[in-house]
């Protein structure tokens, strides 16, 4: 399925889906990797180099994790607004395709004195003022960078056509499900979800009782969760975390990790329900295990059967 946004130029870019991606290339690519926050990256530049691809590495400075140094072929830090040294780095690395993994902390563009913190260099304030004056939205924003690295050549490509094994299969992965409630919450938090998503606000809603509790803004899955359990002090809450209509595989897929559990359990909830096929699970195993000693369940769901009545 293909999607647009519009854009001050009219153009529309594209929003392709994993199998809609052009073919990969035979044998071994050096691979440009922009790391954000958190154990994507990792696991990205890990699953990449086992299946023999070359990774050279930047990760954002106050963002990303030491340990890509020990998993990247090549790796250096550089504060979030230096598109030029890191264009320059991946053309001097002669990298094949870009991809981007991990969480931007967005919040740092509405800091007080941002211009003065970021000091960005030209690249960076070119493509804000030629790419991003239309809003200030994740789809616009990351567009505008993925436009901005193709002025010197540089392509996007998404992650997970290099680690697969990490987008979450269909079913249920705990040993605890969702009651009959539980499934009325999943099937009404899920519409929310998607319509928040169309509008690339977020991708999850809280639901308790067919009521909202919290939708997902720029503070992030985790601390949306937390505000739910301050605002649902009863507890036995639901969490429903979908991709976008019109996901763009290149860059922000929902992920769901142990920090989500963790935070689910001690905000009082008690399900996750995540799309099949178009969330990336990260440390399955220590997910699963976790959430079955918590007590939250967590089920994989296709959009289709959500018009079922799903039965415990």
């Amino acid at each position: 399925m293909n999607a647009s946004l519009s854009t001050d130029t009219g153009e529309m870019p594209t929003f392709p889906r994993l199998s809609e991606l052009p073919a990969l290339d035979d044998g071994p690519q050096r691979l440009g990797l922009l790391a954000g926050a958190g154990d994507f990256p990792i696991r990205f530049a890990e699953s990449a180099r086992r299946a023999g691809h070359y990774v050279c590495g930047l990760g954002v400075a106050g963002m990303a994790s030491p340990q890509l140094a020990d998993v990247c072929d090549e790796f250096r830090m550089k504060p979030l607004a230096r598109l030029g040294f890191a264009i320059r780095t991946f053309r001097n690395a002669s990298v094949d395709r870009v991809i981007m993994a991990g969480k931007i902390e967005k919040t740092v563009l509405f800091q007080r004195f941002r211009w003065l913190q970021l000091l960005p260099d030209w690249r960076t304030i070119h493509m804000w003022f030629s790419y991003a004056r239309q809003n200030r939205k994740d789809d616009t924003l990351l567009l505008a960078v993925i436009r901005e690295f193709e002025r010197d050549g540089l392509r996007f490509d998404s992650a997970l056509r290099y680690a697969p094994e990490l987008l979450v299969k269909h079913g249920f992965l705990t040993k605890k499900r969702p009651s009959a409630t539980q499934w009325d919450d999943i099937r009404f938090g899920w519409q929310l979800a998607r319509e928040m998503g169309r509008l690339d606000v977020g991708q999850t809603v809280v639901v308790n009782d067919m009521a909202v509790m919290a939708v997902e803004a720029i503070e992030g899955t985790d601390r949306c969760i937390r505000r739910a359990g301050e605002l649902c002090r009863r507890g036995g809450f639901t969490v429903v975390k979908v991709a976008k209509p019109n996901q763009d595989m290149r860059f922000d897929v929902p992920t769901v990790g142990t920090e989500t559990i963790r935070s689910i359990h001690e905000s009082g909830g008690r399900v996750l329900a995540i799309e099949a096929g178009l969330t990336i699970l990260l440390n399955s195993e220590e997910v699963i295990e976790l959430a079955d000693r918590l007590g939250v369940a967590i089920v994989a769901v296709n959009v289709n059967e959500l018009g079922l009545k799903a039965a415990a």
